[in-house]
């Protein structure tokens, strides 16, 4: 197949490269494992095979993760919801409204969180050798070897021989092929802090608001992502359907299993044209709450009188106004002396009730916030939901000055350079489960 023309698409300052293959009747979003590099794709016989397939009955978009590929580099790591905001870049600049998201080892939990954030935009999900939480997560020693290997050996092939394939070939083809493929995947130092992020990330707590149709496959041998994690998404997807495969390698096109790729192609293909979701009605959402609260608005107020009061309000409405505005947030209701917000990205909205209790204090008023991510439901001028009720309880907890979050944003900002307190585990009001707060820093 003829390699397809390399475009890129604006996200913030950063430059995205993307291809689209084919013109089937609905858009298929392929969101790449660790590294990737589109031009090696066309390369590669296993590769070339699979994405013509694909597009054989989709219009198939691909693209390469910003410090990735073709894709410009970026200092830091990038966070699931910066690479959230790459995606829809890359669907807007082609034109796309609404896809199927492919997601394949680590570009699982960014396409569940994406599925989750904007199921309006989402078709179906699959899901292939991927995790909500790293087998792996627990372990500070397994992180510190695969970092040691990288800064050792990357460029070589050895890193991606080792972590990937559980056969590896003797013959010097395939090293050099993986040895390139790991040098113009990405440099030896954004590998490095890929994989950092790789084990901080959790997004276990978006599983149950999936709200599309879901496919995993996973297969059974897999030496890097075990099977467990399929079996563990599978379980915790609304409506999933699972499917485990036979082999022990965990990418089958770098290995050059072309009859895996059909098989995989197969199952891909029966799933998303039987596929029904586009009838799938939405009204709930992924999304990050924030609460915010003037600390001791009564007595202010009677300090001040009506009219200074009054004035001092309009500042503070103006101010939190602003900051919502810098930070994409959506203002669902002015609560007199506070607000209720809500965002796409749980990063943004702790930056932003983090600048706005830094904004107001010139004021002479303080206030404290609390945030938590989850399921909310959508009405016409309001959301509700048990994400909603946590988010007011979590507000509840934080003292003057401060911004407090539920365990789930902190896990969910993993490598945004945010840093936290732990707060302990708290019985909030309402609620069966205890949960833990973290006070924000800085």
């Amino acid at each position: 197949m003829t390699p397809p023309e390399t475009r890129y698409a604006r996200s913030g300052d950063i430059r995205i490269a993307y291809q689209v293959v084919g013109n089937g009747p609905f858009d298929l979003v392929y969101v790449p494992g660790y590294v990737s590099n589109m031009d090696l794709y066309w390369d590669g016989p296993a590769w070339s095979h699979f994405f013509s397939r694909l597009a054989a009955f989709s219009r198939l978009i691909l693209f390469d993760k910003r410090s990735t590929g073709l894709s410009d580099r970026m200092a830091g790591v990038a966070t699931l919801e910066e690479r959230m905001d790459d995606v829809r870049a890359v669907m807007d600049a082609a034109h796309s409204e609404k896809a199927a998201f492919y997601g394949v080892s680590e570009g699982g939990p960014m396409a569940l969180l994406f599925t989750a954030t904007y199921p309006d935009r989402t078709r179906a999900l699959v899901l292939y050798g991927s995790y909500a939480c790293h087998p792996s997560t627990l372990s500070a020693e397994n992180i510190d070897q695969h970092i040691a290997t990288i800064d050792r050996a990357w460029g070589t092939g050895e890193y991606t021989a080792q972590g990937f394939c559980a056969r590896t070939a003797a013959d010097e083809t395939f090293w050099r092929s993986l040895a390139r493929f790991e040098r113009q995947g990405a440099s030896p130092s954004a590998a490095a802090t890929i994989v950092k992020m790789q084990f901080e990330t959790d997004a276990r707590h978006i599983l149950p608001t999936i709200r599309v149709p879901a496919l995993v496959l996973h297969r059974i041998g897999d030496p890097r992502i075990t099977v467990d994690a399929g079996r563990y998404l599978a379980a915790h997807i609304p409506g999933a359907k699972y499917l485990e495969l036979p082999g022990i390698d965990h990418n089958f096109l770098l290995t050059g299993e072309r009859d895996m790729a059909d098989r995989v192609a197969d199952e891909i293909e029966e799933f998303l044209t039987g596929s029904r979701g586009s009838d799938v009605e939405i009204d709930r959402v992924l999304s990050t709450v924030l609460f915010t609260d003037i600390v001791e608005s009564t007595k202010r107020a009677a300090e001040l009188g009506d009219r200074q009061w009054r004035a001092l309000l309009d500042r503070h409405d103006e101010t939190v106004r602003h900051q919502l505005a810098r930070f994409r947030g959506n203002e669902v209701k002015n609560l007199g002396d506070g607000f209720l917000a809500t965002f796409d990205g749980p990063a943004r909205a702790v930056r932003c009730a983090a600048s706005i209790s830094e904004l107001v204090r010139p004021l002479g008023i303080m206030v404290r916030s609390g945030l938590h991510t989850g399921e909310i439901e959508l009405k016409r001028d309001d959301v509700t939901g048990i994400a909603v009720h946590i988010a007011a309880r979590v507000a509840a907890e934080a003292g003057a000055g401060e911004t407090v979050v539920s365990s789930t944003v902190r896990d969910l900002v993993a490598g945004s350079g945010l840093r936290f307190e732990d707060r302990g585990i708290h019985a909030l009001k309402g609620l069966p489960e205890e949960v833990r707060l973290y006070r924000v820093l800085g």
